[in-house]
């Protein structure tokens, strides 16, 4: 008989079994002089620049496994880590690993395990480095559906049982003048939070191409970023940064329900732009007419900006462009002056920390990076849509998942004759859409 190895039939079973196979933490970590291995999933740029973060961070941290999809990427992150780094990068050959479950393979060479694969992928690996009783850095979105999300919420509090640190991605939670300035919001310098205004409007990103002898499956996940099931849209994979803040603000509470709009409308072309929007507005709707009202574009030739505007009953507040806080005059009543700060070391230097501290310092970012990336998804669900959704109804919303993990297996959108993807249209469906210049 065969097996099922379908995401959604891995998400359940996992459910049912998380409280099986926990393993004592390791204790070789207690004492600074000690080797902490790890390994890296995924090796596009931002996995590279984890695992540089990683040697970077700690001096006593080796690379002793690494995995991604394609053994191309694989070996040539490997040559570029050993030619920066030495015989810090100890990744033997047979330690090399590629296909979609390298995170198999990698997971028990290590200590501390780097997520950075697509993020579609991220619970099933996640869970499995829980698990196998591993330290973690996940890389965000943490996932693109809500299946995902409960998973990831499961296994940060299966980490928390076992006493493994996780630490995500959504870096600007350890940079020092962002932390400075939210810390200052918590605090009351601006009142209640009212309202926040989020932006993250930039140009087109890449698309990859299909090379010779791929099949379907391999297509997509090379071009894995205009596919809403491998990346969760634009608003879920880049703006999560953005309404990760807008959380934060909100003192990590989800919003009670959202609305919005969206459309496809320069990043058209089709099959290289797959199945994802180009643009999204969307307001989250918060208890007393509180609300996160959010701004993502990628079009070329468009004012670009990426900024927090917070506003409270006694002031408001820039966190990125021109940090600081005024009164409802206008009068500045705090205007900061920026350190030297390296978010992506930072958080690194946080987790490495955690595991040599034995249990003194412990670090879980599960709970809000998980609900930051279901804002994400909440928020492509409605601009899908064109509907107003709550919170618990996009959270009860079906998984998005391929027939198996495998480059013969179907991704769960497929192409027309003409190479044409289907693409959302509020108030329509699913629809084979052109856009004719």
């Amino acid at each position: 008989m065969q097996k099922d190895f379908s995401r959604r039939n891995f998400l359940k079973t996992t459910a049912l079994t998380g409280t099986l196979g926990y393993f004592a933490v390791p204790k070789v970590h207690a004492a600074e002089t000690n080797t902490i291995k790890i390994g890296l999933v995924g090796c596009g740029g931002r996995g590279r620049g984890a695992a540089r973060n990683a040697l970077m961070a700690d001096p006593n941290v080796k690379l002793v496994a690494i995995g991604d999809a394609f053994k191309d990427k694989a070996e040539g992150a490997l040559e570029g880590l050993k030619a920066a780094f030495g015989d810090r990068v100890d990744v033997k050959p047979e330690n090399i690993y590629d296909g979609l479950e390298c995170y198999k393979k990698v997971i028990p060479q290590c200590d501390v395990v780097l997520l950075c694969e697509s993020p579609h992928f991220r619970p099933i690996s996640l869970r499995a480095a829980i698990l196998a009783g591993k330290h973690v850095f996940c890389e965000k979105p943490v996932a693109v559906d809500a299946p995902g999300i409960k998973s990831v919420l499961e296994s940060a509090k299966m980490a928390k049982e076992k006493g493994l640190n996780l630490v995500s991605g959504l870096c600007w939670r350890y940079d020092l003048n962002v932390k400075d300035m939210m810390n200052r919001i918590l605090d009351g310098a601006i009142g209640e939070v009212c309202s926040v205004r989020e932006t993250y409007l930039t140009g087109r990103l890449w698309t990859r191409p299909r090379l010779e002898g791929d099949t379907l499956m391999m297509e997509q996940v090379r071009n894995w970023y205009n596919f809403a099931w491998l990346s969760g849209d634009f608003n879920t994979e880049q703006h999560v940064h953005s309404l990760d803040k807008a959380l934060w603000a909100f003192g990590d509470n989800a919003p009670l329900s959202a609305f919005g709009l969206g459309a496809r409308m320069a990043r058209t072309d089709q099959p290289d732009y797959g199945d994802i929007y180009d643009s999204m507005a969307v307001v989250y709707e918060y208890p007393n007419g509180r609300s996160v009202n959010s701004f993502c574009r990628q079009q070329n030739g468009c004012w670009n900006n990426t900024d927090d505007y917070i506003i409270g009953t006694k002031g408001f507040a820039n966190i990125l462009g021109s940090p600081k806080i005024c009164d409802l005059s206008g009068k500045v009543i705090y205007e900061q002056k920026k350190v030297k700060s390296d978010m992506y070391l930072l958080e690194h230097q946080a987790l490495y920390g955690a595991v040599r501290s034995g249990g003194a310092t412990y670090i879980n970012n599960g709970d809000y990076m998980a609900k930051s990336t279901m804002l994400g998804i909440m928020g492509r669900l409605v601009c899908y849509s064109g509907k107003r959704m709550t919170w618990d109804e996009a959270m009860a919303t079906p998984a998005l998942a391929p027939t198996g993990y495998t480059w013969d297996a179907k991704p769960p959108v497929l192409p027309d004759e003409k190479g044409r993807y289907k693409i959302s249209v509020p108030g329509m469906g699913e629809v084979y859409h052109t856009v004719s210049r």
